[in-house]
């Protein structure tokens, strides 16, 4: 399974990124698959990767005697750091969605004179808030991705030179302007 990468690697980028408890208490088998479904909505989100993320074995495709451990799905091309870290953002923006989709957010709650509660309303606006910056962070991670690469030097240089050269195909592309 070499040029391969694990998701356990977009994983761990992702944790990094978020706290929370029901992680930890969770099973890792029960965590992973949660994992793995946030990383699945993710990777719709990744708008023009380099390598084809579109192109791994999910939990549910792996073969039991291969996965003797446990079961995490893998890509079938070496992920990148910036790519790794660009699945792991739109895997934070799927998990504020879903905090934001919890019934505890919309529940009425009371309390006594001893207890203080920010109103719900209020809770789902600063998540709200937080899940479009880390909607915008993605977009911009993305538009730096494409804007560079790599050179033989390990130096990153601006491909604004060869955006208008050609198609990603190879055909040549078409101006409407005169």
């Amino acid at each position: 399974m070499e040029n391969t990468t694990p998701f356990s690697v977009v994983y761990d980028s992702f944790l990094s990124k978020i706290t929370e408890d029901m992680y930890m208490e969770l099973n890792e088998k029960d965590t992973f698959n949660l994992l793995e479904e946030l990383l699945m909505s993710a990777i719709h989100k990744f708008e023009f990767p380099r390598i084809n993320i579109f192109d791994y074995v999910a939990k549910k495709d792996l073969d039991k005697k291969a996965a003797k451990k446990l079961d995490i799905g893998y890509f079938n091309c070496e992920l990148n750091d910036e790519e790794v870290n660009i699945l792991a953002t739109y895997m934070v923006v799927e998990w504020l969605g879903q905090q934001l989709a919890t019934v505890e957010n919309t529940r009425m709650k009371y309390s006594g004179s001893d207890f203080k509660f920010t109103s719900q309303a209020n809770h789902m606006s600063k998540i709200l808030s937080l899940k479009k910056d880390y909607e915008r962070e993605g977009f911009h991670l993305q538009r730096l991705y494409k804007r560079r690469l790599k050179d033989e030097d390990g130096i990153m240089r601006s491909t604004f030179g060869s955006i208008m050269e050609e198609s990603p195909e190879g055909r040549e592309v078409q101006t409407i302007w005169k």
